[in-house]
């Protein structure tokens, strides 16, 4: 059958990109894509004073309730033309009509808000030690996501979210599974400032102080706690009552559950959920 090209454009940053496609003599239009997918653009191009280069793309995937944004990056030093991989770190923006409904660092993920055309800066730190590059600077893509915003599948919630200086506050955490999807496991965890001596108890057993440090030591972290919930059930709730003990120098506390959401025996397993944060006064 006769085919003629189907010509698509895409916006990557400032950069217009035309593909030709192969459609149907009747003209019939290829489908877009739906559901989770990953998305990147041509979002700057960074130039060292001794003719280092670097191009770099943001990258949006949102394949789980988490809006992933990465920041891919090929190198190549003065004069050569093999381009090499970089490294890059930094942080990241994104704003829908104008109003920043997420930021984090790179690479990292955040909540995903919804479908809709997102304009993405990031302050990249791009490292090559093949092609001697080291260079820092802003960058910025227009990405058009359209995979529909993930009900929710867990939730936390805290009976008080403010901690006072000097004192000991006992908080009772409510973890909920609300979806028939996937299983009883979770994991809860609670993150403290380090360096503020901040203490986080709790006589749950299901829970403990993270273990760090290499084979025999015994370090564990008093400002983080780490909890295996495994009998987590659509209208059972979990409750994990903790003691947050400040000193003089006042910490947040941050929430996170990873909860799983197993699909046979492939690799994606869920993801990570943000809840309340307490402040201190």
């Amino acid at each position: 059958m006769p085919t003629r090209p189907t010509t698509y454009r895409a916006l990557a940053g400032a950069t217009l990109l035309t593909l030709a496609l192969v459609a149907p003599a009747w003209g019939r239009s290829l489908p877009e894509p739906e559901g989770p997918a990953t998305l990147c653009a041509l979002a700057g191009t960074l130039n060292g004073e001794h003719g280092q280069h670097a191009v770099i793309s943001l990258c949006a995937g949102t394949g789980s309730p988490q809006l992933a944004v990465s920041a891919p990056a090929t190198c190549r030093r003065a004069g050569a033309r093999i381009r090499y991989t970089c490294r890059t770190d930094g942080t990241w923006a994104a704003r829908r009509a104008g109003k920043t409904l997420a930021t984090g660092t790179l690479p990292g993920s955040r909540e995903y808000p919804g479908p809709g055309t997102y304009d993405i800066t990031a302050t990249v730190h791009v490292r090559s030690a093949p092609a001697g590059v080291d260079l820092t600077g802003t960058v910025r893509a227009t990405l058009s996501l359209t995979a529909p915003k993930a009900k929710a599948t867990h939730a936390i919630a805290v009976d008080r979210t403010t901690l006072r200086r000097g004192a000991t506050t006992t908080l009772t955490y409510t973890i909920r599974r609300d979806s028939d999807d996937g299983d009883g496991n979770a994991r809860f965890g609670l993150v403290g400032q380090d360096g503020t001596g901040v203490r986080i108890t709790t006589a749950d057993a299901r829970c403990v102080n993270p273990l760090v440090g290499r084979y025999p030591a015994k370090t564990r972290l008093p400002h983080s706690l780490d909890c295996a919930l495994t009998a987590l059930q659509p209208g059972h709730p979990e409750k994990v009552k903790v003691r947050v003990t400040v000193g003089a120098t006042c910490s947040t506390v941050v929430s996170k559950l990873g909860y799983w959401l197993p699909k046979g025996q492939d690799l994606y397993t869920g993801g990570m959920l943000a809840g309340p944060t307490l402040t201190c006064r």
